[in-house]
């Protein structure tokens, strides 16, 4: 026995548009375009009914058939320049659910810690995007011009490049550098060492500038901050650790910062792993970025918390998503301050 078709269904195969969809429904469709765009204004009952009627049509929006009308595809790219720093993962997961919650896509491309960034945009430019958010630190203003030619704008994110004219957001790495070397000193440190990271790349750079002007504005002498290089990574940051102060190395200091969490974690298992300190009763150690694996046990780690969701707004707010072919303002650098966040790696200084 045949069963009688539902009134208002599409036989399987036909191809159904947002016009069958608003007919079933009673409704514009323009109406029809709101229900399936994320924050768009529309009553509830209206939403409702739209949704069944696509439901009963089994109806599925044609984002490629939308983005030749609009000029729009509602993706941006993301170029991501170390995804061996938990950091970035977790800026990255962060930025993914922002865009998704607003109806948007991310793209994803990686690159060599410290590698120019060209080869990546030429990937991302056989996709057409509406934006580009790029996290590594090394850019052309080729490159840059060419994105700005095709109307693709581009926004840093925790970076700046020194003398380029493209627009960012970052967290205030030379202040969060200052935060970390007053909670040093203030616990009594004098002798110090700086675990660096990529020796090109801006973010490194400003924390240790900000780190070394408040020692030396306490009046120590900058031979008392010894640098080291970490490779922005957990085992280059434990065997410099080693080279430099174990067996007839130079004196173990009285604090260690590592320009990031991983490489401060990394210093934390020599000093006590392999070299058998106490921290902070031997020797006090800090880092930055306030990754989650920082806060477990066995570290704790007194760092510096960059203000993740508040970088991604004010990237996005930069990029425009929502008024498309505006141009960005060219050379914006927004900082925003970082929280110095107290565990066990730093003694608290006492009050009162």
């Amino acid at each position: 026995m045949t069963m009688p078709k539902e009134r208002g269904t599409r036989r399987a195969g036909t191809h159904v548009t947002s016009v069958d969809v608003a007919a079933l429904a009673g409704v514009s469709q323009a109406a029809v375009s709101r229900a399936f765009t994320p924050g768009a204004p529309i009553a509830a009952e209206t939403r409702r009914r739209i949704l069944d009627a696509a439901r009963k049509l089994s109806y599925v929006p044609n984002s490629i058939a939308s983005s030749l009308t609009t000029r729009r595809t509602n993706m941006f790219a993301v170029i991501l320049g170390n995804m061996n720093n938990p950091f970035y993962v977790k800026l990255f997961k962060i930025l993914l659910e922002r865009l998704q919650s607003q109806g948007r896509q991310l793209l994803t491309f990686t690159v060599e810690p410290g590698a120019n960034s060209d080869d990546a945009l030429m990937r991302v430019l056989r996709y057409q995007v509406d934006g580009i958010i790029l996290t590594s630190a090394q850019l052309s203003t080729r490159m840059t011009a060419l994105c700005h030619d095709r109307g693709i704008p581009i926004v840093l994110l925790n970076r700046y490049i020194p003398g380029s004219d493209v627009s960012g957001v970052r967290c205030d790495n030379i202040g969060g550098g200052r935060l970390i070397a007053k909670a040093f000193l203030q616990a009594g440190a004098r002798h110090f060492a700086v675990i660096k990271g990529d020796p090109r790349g801006s973010t490194s750079q400003d924390r240790l500038r900000g780190f070394a002007e408040q020692i030396l504005e306490e009046g120590i002498a900058r031979r008392n901050i010894l640098e080291l290089e970490g490779q922005s990574i957990y085992e280059g940051a434990r065997l410099a650790v080693l080279r430099a102060f174990q067996g007839k190395g130079q004196p173990v200091p009285d604090a260690v910062f590592g320009i990031n969490d991983t490489m401060a974690m990394g210093a934390m298992d020599a000093l006590r792993g392999e070299m058998g300190l106490r921290v902070p009763e031997d020797v006090m150690v800090a880092g930055f970025d306030d990754i989650d694996e920082g806060a477990h046990w066995p570290y704790r780690l007194t760092t510096v918390r960059q203000p993740i969701e508040a970088m991604i707004d004010e990237a996005l707010a930069l990029l425009q998503p929502d008024a498309p072919g505006r141009p960005i303002e060219p050379g914006i650098d927004r900082t925003i301050p970082g929280e110095l966040i107290w565990r066990d790696t730093i003694p608290r200084p006492k009050h009162g």
